[in-house]
C-alpha cells in the first residue's frame, strides 16, 4: 500500500508523461503484440470476414430495434431511418478500413486512437467499445428468449422469464435462458476462432435465406400499401422522428467493427479487410431497409409489438405458422450475431491488457487454441450477469451513444493521421479544421434539436462545407509545394479512403448530428460511465502503463548489454518478465 500511495503522489507527473504518449504502427504490430505470449493463428479469409460482419449485424438490429422504433419514434418511415444510419455506418466503415489495413492488430478503435491521439483517448475509445459490446450482447441475448418462445408457439414472449417482486422495473425479470446461451457461446469461442467462424458462416447462410423468406412473404400481404400509410401517413412523427429513429437504429450496425479486431487472424489483410468491412456493411444496409419496410407493410405502425415484432406481425395477419418460422430464424440470427460480437469484445480487451491499462492477465493468448482465453471468459461472465436482469430499453440509447462517440473519434483520428502524421500539414492546421468542423456540426445539430428556423440549418451546413473545401485546398497546396521541392514525399498507404477529406468529414458531421438526437437520460448515464472509467485510469491505468514502459526501457538496455551471455530460453524468460 505504501508503494501504491507513493505512485498516487506522482499522478500529475505520470499523467503528463502518459496521457498523450503514442506508439508507432510498427511498435503496435510487433513489440506490443509480443506481450500476449503466443500469436493468434492466421486462419481467416475474406469470405469469413464478410460472413462474420453480416452475421454480427443482422441478428442484432432488425429483430431488436425495428419494432420499438417503428412504433414510437419513426413510424412507417423507419426504413428511411435505416438508410440514414446505414450511410453513416458506411462512412465510418471506410475510416475503419484504412486504419485496419495500415495498423493490422486486434485492438480496433483502441489501437487506431492510441497511435494517433495518445494513450488516454485510445483508452477512452476502447472502454466505450467494450461497454457497447457487453450491453448490446446482453440485450440481444434477452431477445433470443423472446423469439424462442414464439418459435415453439408460446404467446407470451416473457413466459420463460422469472419475475422478481421488489426489484425496479426494467431489472425485475430474470432471464436464465439468455445466461445459458451466453455461457455456451463463451466456451465455444475459448476453443477456436476458425471453428467459431465456420459455425457462424453456416448460420449466416441460413439466416440470409430466412431473410429472403420474410421479405417475400411480407410483400405478398394483400393490404400492404394500406398498412403502410395508415393511420397517419408515412411519417406520423415528422422528419424529426425519422432522424431521431436513425440515431436509435444505429445500434443495429454494431458488429462490422468486429471484423477489424480480427486483423491478427487474417490471411492477406490488405485485401481481405476492405472486402470484409465494406462488403458486410453494404449487404446489411440493403437487408435492413427491406426488412423494416416489410414490417410496416404487414401491420400498421401503431399495432407493432415491441417484443418479437416480426413473429407477432405474421400472427396478426393470420399466418401463425410463419410466426413460428420467424421465431426460429430470428433465434438463429441472434445466436450468430452474439457469436461475432463476443468474438470481437475479447480481442479489444486483450489489446487493452497488452497496453497494461487493465490487468495484464487479460492479454494472455492460450498457446494451443490461439485465443484470448482470459478476456473471453471474463467478458462472457460480465455479459451473462447483465443479461440476467437488464431490459433492452434501459441500455439501447446508451449503446448507440457510446458507438457514435467512438466512430466520431475514429473519423477525427483518420483525418489527423492522414494529413499530419503521414502528410505535410502542421498539427495546428489539422486540429483547427477538426475543431471548426465539430463546432459547426454541433451548432447545426442543436439548431435542429431546438426546432429553430430552417435558414440556420442551411447556414451551418454551408459553413461546414466551406471549411472542408478550404482545408482540402490548403492541403493540396502544401502537397504540391513539397512535391516540387522534393521534400518529405508522402508514402501512399496500402488502402486509402477515396475522395478524402470528404467521407471522413461527413462521418464526423453525421456522428455529431445523430448523437444530439438521443435523450437526455442517455447522456446522464454516459457521463456517469465516463467519470468511472476516468477514475480507473487515474487510479490504476496510468500508473501501470508508466511503470511498464519505464521498466520496459530498462530491460531492453540490459538485454542489449548482456545479449552475448544470455541463452535463448533465458532471453525468452527475460522478455516475458517485462510488465
Amino acid at each position: 500500500m505504501s508503494k501504491y500511495f507513493h505512485s498516487l503522489s506522482q499522478t500529475p507527473h505520470r499523467l503528463k508523461s502518459r496521457m498523450l504518449a503514442t506508439w508507432t504502427p510498427d511498435q503496435e504490430v510487433n513489440q506490443v503484440r509480443l506481450r500476449s505470449g503466443a500469436d493468434m493463428k492466421r486462419k481467416l479469409r475474406w469470405f469469413d470476414l464478410v460472413s462474420l460482419g453480416v452475421g454480427g449485424m443482422l441478428g442484432v438490429g432488425v429483430f431488436v430495434t425495428t419494432g420499438p422504433v417503428a412504433r414510437d419514434i419513426s413510424g412507417p418511415a423507419v426504413f428511411i431511418s435505416y438508410m440514414i444510419a446505414g450511410f453513416s455506418a458506411l462512412l465510418s466503415s471506410l475510416c475503419y478500413t484504412e486504419f485496419s489495413v495500415n495498423v493490422p492488430v486486434a485492438g480496433g478503435a483502441f489501437s487506431y486512437l492510441r497511435v494517433t491521439f495518445g494513450e488516454f483517448i485510445g483508452y477512452f475509445g476502447g472502454v466505450n467499445i467494450l461497454l457497447e459490446y457487453v450491453l448490446s450482447n446482453a440485450a440481444v441475448a434477452r431477445s433470443f428468449t423472446e423469439y424462442m418462445c414464439t418459435a415453439i408457439g408460446v404467446s407470451d414472449p416473457n413466459a420463460w422469464r422469472v419475475k422478481v417482486i421488489g426489484l425496479a422495473k426494467g431489472y425485475n425479470e430474470l432471464d436464465f435462458p439468455a445466461v445459458v446461451l451466453v455461457l455456451l457461446l463463451t466456451l465455444c469461442l475459448c476453443h477456436s476462432t476458425k471453428e467459431s467462424s465456420m459455425l457462424n458462416l453456416v448460420m449466416t447462410v441460413f439466416h440470409i435465406i430466412f431473410f429472403g423468406f420474410v421479405i417475400i412473404a411480407g410483400f405478398c400481404h394483400d393490404d400492404g400499401v394500406k398498412a403502410l400509410v395508415e393511420p397517419r401517413g408515412l411519417t406520423p412523427y415528422g422528419a424529426r422522428g425519422v432522424v431521431n429513429g436513425a440515431a436509435v437504429v444505429y445500434f443495429s450496425y454494431i458488429g462490422y467493427d468486429t471484423v477489424s479486431t480480427l486483423a491478427e487472424e487474417i490471411q492477406n489483410p490488405s485485401f481481405s479487410l476492405p472486402v470484409g468491412i465494406i462488403g458486410s456493411v453494404s449487404v446489411v444496409s440493403v437487408l435492413y431497409c427491406l426488412m423494416s419496410l416489410v414490417l410496416c407493410v404487414m401491420v400498421p405502425y401503431n399495432e407493432i409489438s415491441k417484443s418479437a415484432s416480426y413473429a407477432v406481425a405474421f400472427r396478426r395477419i393470420g399466418w401463425g405458422w410463419a410466426g413460428n418460422v420467424v421465431g426460429a430464424g430470428a433465434s438463429l440470427g441472434i445466436v450468430a450475431s452474439l457469436l461475432v460480437a463476443m468474438l470481437g469484445q475479447a480481442r479489444y480487451l486483450c489489446v487493452i491488457g497488452r497496453a497494461r491499462l487493465v490487468p495484464s492477465w487479460l492479454a494472455k493468448v492460450h498457446p494451443s487454441t490461439g485465443t484470448p482465453l482470459n478476456a473471453t471468459l471474463f467478458l462472457g461472465i460480465c455479459t451473462a450477469t447483465i443479461a440476467l436482469f437488464t431490459d433492452l430499453e434501459i441500455v439501447m440509447e446508451l449503446i448507440s451513444l457510446g458507438t457514435l462517440c467512438v466512430f466520431y473519434l475514429v473519423a477525427n483520428a483518420l483525418l489527423y493521421r492522414k494529413y499530419t502524421l503521414t502528410g505535410q500539414n502542421a498539427p495546428v492546421h489539422t486540429l483547427s479544421f477538426l475543431a471548426l468542423l465539430s463546432s459547426f456540426s454541433l451548432a447545426f445539430s442543436l439548431w435542429w434539436k431546438l426546432n429553430k428556423p430552417w435558414w440556420g440549418l442551411t447556414l451551418f451546413i454551408a459553413i461546414a462545407i466551406a471549411v472542408t473545401a478550404f482545408f482540402q485546398y490548403h492541403t493540396w497546396s502544401i502537397s504540391s509545394t513539397v512535391s516540387k521541392n522534393l521534400l518529405r514525399p508522402s508514402c501512399p498507404s496500402k488502402w486509402s479512403v477515396p475522395f478524402m477529406p470528404w467521407p471522413a468529414a461527413a462521418s464526423v458531421f453525421l456522428n455529431v448530428f445523430l448523437t444530439t438526437t438521443l435523450k437526455t437520460l442517455s447522456f446522464q448515464r454516459f457521463a456517469i460511465w465516463t467519470c468511472l472509467v476516468t477514475m480507473f485510469y487515474v487510479l490504476y491505468g496510468v500508473h501501470r502503463t508508466y511503470e511498464a514502459e519505464e521498466m520496459g526501457r530498462v530491460d531492453v538496455v540490459e538485454i542489449q548489454v548482456t545479449s552475448t551471455r544470455v541463452q535463448p530460453d533465458k532471453f525468452d524468460n527475460v522478455q516475458m518478465a517485462i510488465p
